[in-house]
């Protein structure tokens, strides 16, 4: 039997075998609506607490700063509009002409409801320059948005 190589991630990848375990028991069983009060609910609110405490001592936050969204597009969203939205003032955005399509659909609404951005450009290996970033960032910043390049051997990513 040959084996697949699946090459586009982009939207999709194949679910992790422990996360796909841990999360059974909620697909088939125990599906109640967490954010409602009835009892069929509890196991899942009790569950995303519980997930929520872990990743939050994981990373050093509170678990109220810990948000679950249904996939990369939702989070680009709430962390562009929301960081855009919470500032009466309309800092910029920063982000680089590259990125993905949902943080750069995501910096195009907030522009056409007037808020700043700067697109940087990218070197011929798709890589913002660090020098070049820290001239745009100002007082008016208000979020810088950029893929990380995991594979930069100056970058620790070990966390």
């Amino acid at each position: 039997m040959k084996k697949r190589i699946y090459a586009d991630n982009a939207a999709t990848t194949k679910l992790d075998t422990d996360a796909f375990e841990a999360m059974k028991p909620f697909l088939t069983e125990e599906y109640g609506n967490a954010s409602q009060p009835y009892s069929f609910a509890r196991a899942a609110k009790k569950a995303i607490s519980e997930a929520r405490g872990i990743i939050a001592a994981c990373i050093g936050a509170e678990p109220e700063e810990i948000y679950f969204t249904s996939g990369g597009t939702e989070s680009d969203n709430w962390a562009i509009k929301g960081s855009a939205f919470s500032n009466e003032s309309k800092l910029a955005i920063i982000t680089s002409q590259i990125e993905h399509h949902a943080v750069l659909n995501a910096c195009a609404a907030i522009e056409r409801l007037g808020y700043p951005v700067d697109y940087l450009p990218v070197s011929d290996e798709g890589i913002v320059q660090p020098e070049l970033l820290n001239r745009y960032i100002n007082d008016r910043t208000g979020l810088v948005s950029v893929m990380l390049y995991s594979d930069c051997p100056s970058l620790d990513t070990s966390w």
